[in-house]
């Protein structure tokens, strides 16, 4: 089955106004690889933190935005993370049922990697989505991340999984 090129992309910093985004995409089917949806209380945390990030220099969070009307494709960002003694950033990314399967996400995940490399700030991204979940794995992969191999991660707090560790060297083009 041969699939369309990915569509117009954007990225457009997250706003007060994406809190509706960000319920979508708090669904069961959405949420099934990191833990399941969050509670209200936790869904108006994460908004509230996606929202200060804004020019706070410790990530950045991103509605994607396609074709012309910037109809609201899902949610990018990459933040501050330390691991195995390095800070570096970590990025995350989901979209929407309907626009899966378009390329969406590796386009956005390709900008990402473009802002995150713009800011200087860190030599490496990473991104640890769960061993079982192809999807996001192959975003990666398309996204030109390196897998450097599985481990268990805590994620939400309380919830162990079992996720790849990719990594993408930023002061490489």
């Amino acid at each position: 089955m041969e699939r369309s090129p990915a569509p117009d992309i954007r990225l457009t910093p997250w706003s007060e106004g994406d809190f509706d985004l960000l319920v979508r995409h708090n669904a069961p089917e959405m949420t099934a690889h990191l833990g399941g949806p969050e509670s209200d209380e936790k869904l108006l945390d994460r908004h509230r933190r996606y929202v200060g990030l804004e020019g706070s220099r410790s990530g950045w969070m991103f509605r994607i935005a396609t074709g012309p009307e910037g109809k609201p494709a899902g949610i990018v960002g990459f933040w501050e993370t330390a691991h195995r003694g390095e800070d570096v950033w970590e990025a995350g990314w989901g979209v929407l049922p309907e626009f899966q399967g378009q390329g969406i996400a590796a386009a956005a995940v390709r900008l990402v990697v473009a802002e995150a490399r713009g800011t200087q700030a860190r030599r490496h991204l990473h991104a640890f989505p769960s061993v079982e979940n192809a999807a996001s794995n192959g975003v990666c992969r398309k996204a030109g991340f390196v897998l450097l191999g599985e481990e268990d991660m805590e994620y939400p707090k309380g919830h162990w999984m079992r996720c790849n560790d990719w990594r993408i060297d930023l002061t490489q083009e």
